[in-house]
């Protein structure tokens, strides 16, 4: 049965997120129509421009020119690694991934990955510092305790591996496929965060998703990460799934909050079943409806500022002593492919299918499939499928973009005095838009610049949508889900 929004119970909230957005003309928290409205399709931004706007014209020359103006600025470096493969397939899926019990198929890619490592680690400046390091994938952990070692040998052979553990270096898991005693192995490999991928507690939504782990099972393993000493733990959940109810997903949510992990991410399920096959397993007729989801997520926003976490933004909530929260509250928070992160100077080099670099002003993403990835490393090139060099233009949107999405407000002079503009001219049309967005109570807009309020931030997206340049030119947007 459809519930309503308790607009009263958001009112309540003392010390919250949401706290500081009331003015002399208080705006609800929430409001259902407001949010229908302005809930439309659009990018998640972790990078803008946006992927879709890559080119295959993009070549290895471009990545070298790159990577040579990344090492004469010197800043540290960030790697991501992706491994594809999985043992069973989570139907909700829209990774890359590989579905596959056969072990002995990850060993060509494998050998492939370390040679890419290194074709690009030959370009790298080496004395500039490994800050982050992220295995994502599929799931990172499908491949075995030799094979892992000797990933992280050969990344630290390479690159300037933080050895005083200062370094961030974290790896998804997925709870079920992983013991307790394989967390020690991994924090002696160098790892000191995680990420446990729990989606859901509810045995009935997991036997429509095919994605098993116990409340018992991801308890353990954050009883012997904290054993360990892993500095983060961080555990994603996944909202609008089959057979989710408000009341089912609450106690999902209540057990989590007993686990007390040091970050949530609270992700949307998107159902997009002609862009992602596997998700054709899933019973439309068994998802929640729309106002379903916006209860889910009003009432988790509720649950969690209540249990002492910080909703930093869009998916992401963080206990006050988390890095995340820190970093937001003294303006340092930035953003990448991998989400919020801790380390914006950071240029990020990306290895394996799909992955994406990040190099001065340039993004490259390597082949999306395996067989032309290993084709192009025989080959002795880099497996670099398409890419662009973002233009002054582009460059001063992102910032703006990760201004908002990472802070929920904007200063017109420091952004002035950063690119040599004059911000109401250049963005006169934005601007005008703003207003719109204003009139519902979305932001508050002052002569110096804006604010985000409350329910904006639940919509940061639509009002970061307002500057996307390739959005405003009809660029068509049904290839993304909708913003919340």
């Amino acid at each position: 049965m459809t519930r309503t929004i308790d607009t009263a119970k958001l009112k309540e909230l003392d010390g919250s997120v949401f706290q500081h957005n009331r003015s002399n003309h208080p705006a609800p928290l929430w409001d259902d129509g407001l949010i229908r409205r302005h809930d439309l399709t659009g990018p998640r931004y972790t990078s803008y421009p946006t992927a879709p706007q890559f080119s295959d014209d993009f070549t290895e020359q471009n990545w070298q020119s790159a990577m040579m103006r990344s090492n004469a600025k010197g800043n540290p470096l960030s790697l991501y690694v992706h491994i594809p493969f999985c043992d069973t397939v989570c139907y909700y899926c829209g990774c890359n991934k590989i579905i596959t019990a056969d072990k002995k198929r990850a060993e060509p890619y494998l050998n492939a990955l370390q040679t890419e490592i290194d074709m690009q680690a030959a370009w790298v400046d080496t004395r500039r510092p490994l800050l982050q390091l992220h295995l994502g994938g599929g799931t990172p952990t499908y491949i075995s305790d030799d094979q892992l070692k000797a990933l992280i040998r050969k990344i630290q052979q390479h690159f300037h591996w933080q050895s005083d553990d200062s370094g961030e270096y974290s790896i998804e898991i997925h709870p079920q496929t992983v013991t307790p005693e394989r967390l020690g192995f991994l924090r002696e490999l160098g790892f000191n965060r995680l990420s446990l991928g729990v989606q859901d507690f509810n045995p009935r939504v997991q036997r429509a998703v095919n994605r098993f782990n116990s409340e018992q099972e991801v308890k353990d393993l954050i009883i012997a990460a904290r054993h360990y000493q892993y500095k983060a733990i961080s555990l994603d959940l996944i909202y609008g799934l089959p057979h989710q109810t408000c009341d089912s997903f609450a106690t999902t949510l209540n057990q989590v909050i007993a686990l007390r992990p040091d970050r949530l991410s609270l992700f949307n399920y998107a159902h997009m079943p002609e862009l992602f096959k596997v998700q054709k397993q899933i019973d439309a007729q068994t998802l929640p409806e729309p106002q379903d989801k916006l209860t889910m997520l009003h009432d988790s926003i509720i649950q969690l500022t209540r249990a002492g976490y910080i909703y930093i933004g869009m998916d992401h909530f963080a206990l006050p002593d988390d890095e995340l929260a820190i970093l937001q509250k003294q303006g340092a928070l930035h953003r990448n492919f991998q989400g919020y992160a801790t380390h914006g100077n950071c240029d990020l080099m990306a290895f394996g299918v799909s992955a994406i670099n990040a190099l001065d002003n340039t993004f490259a993403q390597n082949h999306k499939a395996i067989a032309p990835y290993i084709a192009a490393i025989n080959s002795q090139q880099l497996p670099i499928h398409r890419g662009l060099t973002l233009s002054d233009d582009d460059l001063l949107r992102k910032a703006v973009i990760n201004q908002l999405i990472c802070h929920f407000t904007l200063d017109y002079a420091t952004i002035e005095k950063k690119f040599s503009i004059h911000f109401a001219s250049y963005f006169a049309p934005e601007l005008e838009t703003l207003k719109h967005l204003a009139d519902d109570h979305l932001l508050d807009m002052q002569a110096y610049g804006f604010t985000v309020k409350a329910t904006g931030r639940l919509l940061i997206r639509r009002i970061c949508m307002v500057f996307d340049r390739y959005l405003q030119a009809n660029i068509n947007g049904s290839r993304y889900s909708r913003i919340i």
